[in-house]
């Protein structure tokens, strides 16, 4: 008999610790968009008991209210009563903020390549590794997993702030498994586990029902379901105190539910709060831009970029392919393409994806990923008939 291939990913709400200091860095960086297109940010947040700090390093000639934006932000999430433990009208806001270093600052200012020729073009602002990642396992070329346990924590949310169970609070977590058969190919979902902050009056039976009714069954495909899959709701038995008085959040810490649930690599960088001179985040979009184009053009079944940069130039230093056995053309084949036809500058990427406007601060909850919307330009198709033509070419070749 052979042995199953499972395979988890988790999400999280917008009122997760980790998501409010994620929200709030991206609501500062788009306020800062707004009245300074070229403002350099890099905007972290804590958040704890009563309190937010927002720390780091931006430089910009306009002015925004950071405790106003913070609060607005906590307002949005829903923690609006004391009793949560996290409150935005009484909650206390610290700032440290200093100005982008000027040693990091020239390179980004000028890349090394266009120093010499007496040519301005923005460098990379730190090095690192980005991926980017598509499959045809969903619509939204998504992997399963990560995609069903971000709409189950959207449908939370929705829950909530829609008063059809009135007694949700803003915390809440998701998790998938998703059974695989031999193929590779989806065959049911093993289990689902949500715990959810509630009022301290409701009884667990009364949670679990309504989870299973109002949220579960209105998101997972009845079709993946069976009489074996587990569905393990509020398991501790109770979660009252949660937010910021459950646990310290910190912007960055939710990496892979940013991107791809772990089933597809991630690079060293966090994305919220940073401007999109900063790679971690400008890259990591371009690179899931190429994927997705990829796996659109029916090219591979799966596809994944790496792009690499070093700090102060303003091109990769390297772009890796890997479709994993899923294409009759090579990776080098397909990477030529991508540097023919993309260009992956800090310049490139900005103005390919129109990155210097205030769009960020919708993607710091429910991933950065398979979003069909106006804010996610990474999401387009736009490429695919061109990357289908290149490729068809050198296959009549």
């Amino acid at each position: 008999m052979a042995e199953r291939r499972l395979f988890t990913s988790e999400s999280v709400t917008e009122g997760h610790p980790d998501k409010i200091a994620d929200q709030i860095s991206d609501a500062i960086l788009d306020e800062m968009l707004k009245g300074d297109e070229h403002a350099r940010v890099a905007c972290e947040t804590v958040v704890n008991t009563g309190m937010a700090m927002i720390v780091g390093e931006i430089s910009t000639e306009t002015y925004v209210d950071i405790p106003k934006i913070v609060r607005s932000t906590v307002q949005d999430i829903g923690y609006t009563n004391a009793k949560y433990g996290y409150d935005y009208k009484t909650m206390s806001v610290l700032t440290g903020i200093d100005e982008q270093s000027q040693d990091i600052a020239q390179g980004v200012d000028n890349a090394i390549e266009t120093r010499e020729a007496e040519a301005v073009s923005t460098g990379a602002g730190d090095q690192g590794l980005m991926f980017g990642f598509a499959c045809n396992e969903t619509e939204e070329m998504m992997p399963l997993p990560i995609s069903l346990a971000h709409k189950l924590s959207i449908r939370l949310t929705r829950v909530r702030k829609e008063n059809i169970l009135e007694y949700l609070r803003p915390d809440g977590k998701t998790q998938v498994t998703v059974e695989y058969d031999e193929s590779g190919k989806v065959k049911r979902i093993d289990s689902v586990v949500i715990s959810t902050q509630h009022d301290d009056h409701v009884k667990t039976e009364k949670i679990c029902e309504d989870i299973k009714h109002h949220v579960i069954n209105e998101i997972v495909p009845a079709e993946l379901l069976d009489a074996e899959t587990k569905y393990i709701i509020n398991p501790t038995g109770r979660f009252v105190i949660g937010g910021p008085q459950g646990d310290a959040g910190l912007t960055g810490r939710k990496i892979i539910v940013d991107t791809y649930g772990g089933y597809a690599r991630h690079g060293g960088g966090a994305f919220s709060g940073k401007d999109p001179t900063k790679v971690d985040r400008s890259a990591a979009y371009a690179a899931r831009y190429i994927a997705k184009n990829i796996v659109a053009a029916k090219i591979a079944d799966q596809c994944e970029i790496q792009l690499a940069y070093a700090i102060g130039l303003n091109q990769p230093v390297s772009i890796a392919v890997d479709m994993f056995g899923t294409s009759e053309f090579t990776e080098g084949e397909i990477a030529s393409i991508i540097r023919d036809e993309f260009d992956l500058s800090p310049d490139g990427i900005i103005e390919m994806l129109d990155l210097r406007r205030p769009i960020y601060k919708t993607t710091a909850s429910y991933g950065h990923f398979g979003r069909e919307e106006e804010n996610f330009p990474w999401e387009a198709l736009d490429k695919a008939e061109l990357i289908r033509k290149r490729l068809n070419d050198i296959k009549v070749k």
